[in-house]
């Protein structure tokens, strides 16, 4: 077969595209017709269900069909089914606990919750503080909240904070200005003020769980004038407590004096009690002293009384020779006469028995 030139040789490939781009064609023609309804179709099944999250409450409001208006049902966490195209709505509320801030320095509120100003309250004796007040509140019965407040976010913006600052200046109110100060008394009139809101909302379905008074600012001329009456308070306490501590001081130097004075009448006392037992001791020993020579010197003169008594019993003569006879011991030589009337013969013993006053045989009475 003779090509010419110029022009394209068919071949297998070329009818494979060909009957591809065929195929593509019909099926580009077919496709509106399948999409369309299941576009539809998955439009109308994303309308008619609506997901309520696990922080949330569900109140349905029907706007076509029998029974139209809020439906006290609460629907609970999960897929709820809706008829489409607004016949029915789902309102949602948040189930967990929220945090209204009330103060003029946003910094300091937490991140992502409701701020507003902080409250203006005037106090008892007519000057004004602003109050910062922290505020957590729940809901308790969203078909309450939405019946008598509204949808949407309506139970800050209608029911709330209006209620809120009112309720704060008509509980803390109630003090004077220096009274803000008191700690308790602060804490006491937060709680009134509490009560008084949960009178107002909790018929609302809206419950008030904690008013927390953060911080609160005076003009500056009554924060000046107040300090200055703090100081001379201050002042005053200080000289009654010095006054008070110089009087019990000069109790506890009267307390030390009398305990020096007693121990001093107790020492007196014990001295006294020593010499008193000393002289005692003194005058038993000097009395058994003296009883005791008492008796020795009558053993005495007993003992001399009856050796006076001996003396003149039978044998005494021959005592009072033998007491004469001593006079002669340590006499190494005597001269005596050995005639005559007075004449000494050491060897007639008769004779010396005589010259000493002993008779032989003749025995005193």
């Amino acid at each position: 077969m003779r090509q010419e030139y110029g022009k394209p040789q068919s071949s297998g490939w070329n009818d494979v595209s060909a009957n591809s781009s065929r195929r593509l064609n019909r099926l580009f023609q077919s496709f509106p017709r399948v999409f369309v309804p299941v576009a539809v179709l998955l439009l109308i099944i994303s309308n008619c269900f609506v997901t309520v999250e696990p922080n949330e409450f569900g109140i349905k409001q029907v706007n076509i069909g029998f029974k139209t208006g809020i439906q006290p049902t609460v629907y609970e966490t999960g897929l709820h089914f809706l008829m489409p195209l607004g016949m029915e709505v789902m309102h949602r509320f948040p189930r967990d606990t929220q945090v209204l801030e009330l103060t003029n320095f946003p910094e300091s509120a937490a991140k992502g919750v409701r701020r507003e100003k902080a409250a203006h309250i005037q106090t008892s004796d007519g000057f004004f503080v602003d109050v910062d007040v922290t505020m957590l509140y729940r809901i308790a019965d969203p078909y309450k909240v939405i019946t008598t407040v509204g949808p949407g976010r309506l139970f800050e913006d209608n029911a709330i904070i209006p209620k809120a600052e009112s309720k704060l200046k008509e509980a803390l109110g109630e003090m004077t200005t220096e009274e803000f100060y008191n700690s308790p008394l602060r804490e006491k009139k937060s709680r009134h003020a509490l009560e008084l809101l949960n009178e107002e909302l909790n018929p609302k379905g809206i419950v008030i769980g904690h008013i927390l008074v953060r911080y609160f600012v005076y003009s500056a001329e009554i924060q000046r004038n107040i300090e200055e009456k703090k100081l001379k308070d201050q002042m005053v306490f200080t000289n009654q407590s010095k006054a008070k501590a110089a009087m019990e001081e000069a109790l506890l130097k009267k307390a030390r004096q009398e305990g020096e004075a007693n121990i001093k009448v107790t020492l007196e006392e014990g001295k006294a009690y020593v010499m008193k037992k000393n002289a005692e001791k003194d005058l038993y020993v000097r009395s058994k002293t003296a009883e005791a020579d008492l008796l020795v010197n009558l053993a005495e003169a007993r003992k001399t009384e009856l050796i006076n008594l001996a003396y003149q019993k039978s044998g005494s003569d021959k005592l009072v020779g033998l007491k004469m006879a001593e006079v002669y011991k340590g006499i190494e030589v005597i001269i005596l006469p050995s005639s005559g009337q007075y004449g000494v013969n050491p060897l007639d013993l008769e004779g010396s028995l005589k010259i000493f006053g002993v008779e032989q045989g003749k025995e005193q009475p």
